[in-house]
């Protein structure tokens, strides 16, 4: 799916420049962006048209968007920014390096039941920090769960997740992966955290087998199956799983959410009973928490994308072709003994609400009363209200809490504006403000190190960004706020920044080239040039490197400067007068100017032998260093003609001269 895409190379919200294209799916696209405020690589996942077009849409991004940004987890891919830009909407989050579970499933087919747990154990965490704020994931997938290199899991896609006050009209749709959601969803009811605990145990089904538990030849058939089928048990496809694990998932994956886990914590517990070899503790008692049924967004996609289907209307109990595993399931069959087992349980019920009618007139519980809503308020006037009302203050709790300042109501016990017996007790919890406790040092610690000992200290991690450090090895945090041995409060965010090594680079050769092409070269390593002075240079062109400093090669910091030489060229030299220097002279005087001498000789009446007769070029000509001068010598003047009787001697000068 990576490679250019129809974003590749627009800019969303003025700082992120979109690059590569990492992913596609039925609602949105994602690409790599480079976020240019703050010189990092972030993901940007950009809406499809269709979607940006419906005002319902646009209306619950923004809503959404803004409550994923707020769930702060090492489990959950963070969410740094959201904008509409180029007629559609954009989520900025961050980059995960890895490779995502679906991924790994297909590569390596069933996984090991204990990593298997393992992942499941983090994702528990960070949908319970998403619970926690009311916000129902509603896509668990192995699409969605990005395992990095160091086999840490973090849980993406929360941007199509619903707040659970959305106020939004149910329609007859439903949002989801057909593969992947809970017969509930699949039926358009309302939803609740155990919706994603069931897709999570799809999750842990398919990652330990190597498959889904539900196949079909479209989307709508396999949502009829997570609704009406039960899928073969775990140990049938896979036999190296252990029958603790397997009621593990089958748990999860109960038709309705009352026999699931009851929240992500109890599945999250289990899973960690699991590992340690821990005997299966009780972890259920499921609380119902209603939401809404999302509307209408687009057409289906594949059923591997996140998409709206119609609703399936089978029941949610009819079994189907798969027996339940013993153990797990009450029968489904309407025998005689169900219907016998009824008027029992009937009979029970009745009996049980006389006994409780009958405790009800002897306690004397006859007039009722609204209970004050006292949260907020100091601990004098809750009292002050609560006997106001007619009641009594009974156990009073005090406990930190970050939200609500020391000396005010937390909470209480019967709610506010709830009915009770006049004279009956209202418990309260008092907060005792912050509290602080002193920050881990975690300088020097790799990412998860750092991670794990802030998380078990009570803390939550911030916003991770990384930079270079000469002190610190890539890898290792080099900075953290607040700073390690400060006090912060419990619960409070630890920003971390991540070393990346030291920023240095390795000087280019610039010698011999122009200033522009040396400029170019080196500021593509991060550098900048500055001259120094200049030079003639007979090997070097004029506006040219002649040198530089630091040699190439050299390791020096990112941002360093090259310090050059430029070239002046060959210089010019104007020739010197030499007429009437002696031969030797001559020579030295050229030679000292640079230049060569060539040496011709001649007779003269009026240059002594010996000397420069003339040079050519003449004096105060302007050449080329290395040049040649031609100086002529004096033969000193010429001998005269000889005469008869002295032909022996002419000769003899003659071959002298």
């Amino acid at each position: 799916m990576s490679g250019i895409g129809p974003m590749t190379g627009k800019v969303f919200g003025g700082r992120y420049e979109i690059g590569e294209r990492i992913g596609i799916g039925g609602m949105a696209e994602v690409y790599t962006a480079q976020d240019s405020v703050l010189g990092r690589t972030v993901a940007v996942k950009v809406m499809l048209p269709q979607f940006a077009e419906d005002p319902d849409f646009a209306r619950r991004f923004r809503q959404e968007a803004a409550a994923a940004a707020n769930l702060q987890s090492p489990y959950i891919v963070n969410v740094y920014d959201w904008g509409h830009d180029d007629n559609t909407y954009y989520i900025v989050m961050e980059y995960v390096r890895g490779s995502d579970l679906k991924t790994a499933i297909e590569q390596r087919g069933a996984i090991n039941q204990r990593k298997v747990a393992e992942i499941g154990v983090q994702v528990c965490q960070a949908l319970s920090v998403a619970h926690s704020q009311d916000i129902i994931h509603r896509d668990v997938k192995p699409q969605n769960i990005m395992v990095q290199p160091d086999g840490n899991v973090k849980v993406m896609d929360f941007g199509i997740a619903r707040a659970k006050n959305s106020n939004l009209d149910k329609t007859q749709t439903v949002l989801g992966t057909a593969h992947y959601i809970s017969p509930e969803q699949a039926q358009g009811k309302e939803l609740t955290a155990a919706s994603d605990i069931y897709s999570l145990g799809v999750v842990l089904y398919e990652a330990a087998t190597g498959t889904l538990p539900f196949d079909g030849p479209d989307a709508v058939s396999v949502a009829l199956m997570q609704v009406k089928d039960y899928p073969p048990a775990p140990r049938e496809v896979n036999p190296d799983i252990s029958t603790e694990f397997e009621q593990i998932i089958l748990t999860a994956m109960e038709k309705e959410p009352g026999k699931r886990f009851a929240t992500a914590n109890d599945l999250r517990m289990a899973l960690t009973d699991f590992l340690a070899g821990r005997p299966m503790a009780a972890h259920g008692g499921f609380t119902s928490a209603q939401t809404s049924v999302i509307a209408p967004i687009g057409a289906a996609a594949g059923m591997d994308s996140t998409q709206v289907m119609p609703v399936t209307t089978a029941s949610a109990t009819t079994r189907g072709s798969h027996a339940a595993p013993g153990g797990y399931r009450a029968s489904a069959s309407d025998t005689g003994g169900g219907k016998k087992k009824g008027i029992i349980i009937a009979i029970c019920a009745v009996v049980a609400i006389a006994a409780v009618a009958l405790a009800f007139m002897f306690m004397g519980g006859g007039e009722k009363g609204t209970v004050p809503d006292v949260t907020g308020k100091t601990t004098a006037e809750a009292i002050e209200m609560i006997e106001a009302a007619g009641f009594k203050v009974g156990k009073t709790d005090s406990t930190f809490d970050t939200s609500v300042p020391a000396g005010q109501v937390i909470s209480q016990n019967p709610k506010g504006n709830t009915e009770a017996s006049k004279g009956s007790k209202i418990d309260l919890v008092v907060s005792q403000g912050t509290e602080e406790v002193e920050v881990p040092d975690v300088l020097g610690k790799t990412q998860s190190e750092a991670e794990r000992e802030l998380i078990a200290a009570g803390f939550v991690v911030g916003k991770v960004s990384d930079g270079f450090s000469d002190e610190y090895d890539e890898g290792k945090v080099m900075e953290q706020s607040p700073r390690g041995k400060s006090k912060a409060a419990g619960g409070s965010k630890i920003d971390l920044v991540i070393s990346k090594g030291a920023d240095q680079v390795s000087v280019p050769s610039i010698e011999g080239l122009s200033i522009d092409a040396a400029r170019q070269r080196a500021e593509a390593e991060g550098l900048t040039i500055t001259q120094t002075g200049s030079q003639d240079s007979d090997s070097v062109a004029a506006n040219c490197v002649l040198s530089q400093s630091p040699a190439a090669g050299t390791k020096v910091q990112k941002g360093s400067t090259i310090n050059y030489v430029v070239s002046n060229g060959v210089s010019s030299i104007s020739v010197p007068g030499v007429v009437g220097y002696t031969e030797a002279g001559a020579k030295s005087a050229l030679s000292n100017a640079g230049l060569n001498v060539s040496v011709q000789n001649a007779y003269s009446e009026t240059v002594a032998k010996g000397n420069v007769i003339s040079q050519n070029p003449t004096a105060g000509s302007s050449v080329s260093k290395g040049a040649t001068v031609t100086i002529t010598v004096s033969l000193g003047p010429e001998a005269p003609a000889p005469g008869p009787s002295s032909s022996s001697s002419a000769s003899s000068a003659n071959r002298a001269a």
